[in-house]
């Protein structure tokens, strides 16, 4: 297991668009800044076929203790990011290891000239 960047995220997009790589580097970086700022304002953002991305409060924790000092603090509440996978991607983890094999295919969908990716529709 490893570690996919930002980077090589958008060579992905380039090297399956056909566009330049400055290109693709710009759409990558769009396409995050755009989430972020949905998450920022609390918005829910769904991609079908993925995953589900929202933000969440936590509760005030009036009564915590810090383990080194043992000195009880207080928590205030604040605000998370979660992340829940969609079914496509769920069913995909929770496939055992050895079924995992590495194949030619690209992990990003292509599109047909008819506009459809390569996605199958989600029920």
């Amino acid at each position: 297991m490893g570690t996919t960047t930002k980077k090589e995220l958008a060579l992905l997009v380039s090297e399956e668009t056909g566009c330049k790589k400055n290109l693709a580097s710009e759409m990558v970086d769009t396409v995050f800044e755009a989430m972020r700022e949905s998450l920022m304002k609390a918005e829910r953002i769904e991609i079908r076929g993925f995953g589900v991305f929202q933000v969440k409060e936590t509760r005030p924790k009036p009564a915590a203790r810090n383990p080194r000092t043992g000195q009880v603090i207080y928590v205030p509440a604040r605000r998370k990011t979660h992340f829940r996978p969609g079914k496509l991607l769920k069913e995909e983890l929770h496939r055992p290891a050895d079924q995992h094999l590495e194949t030619e295919q690209s992990p990003l969908p292509t599109q047909d000239a008819g506009g459809s990716t390569g996605f199958a529709p989600e029920n």
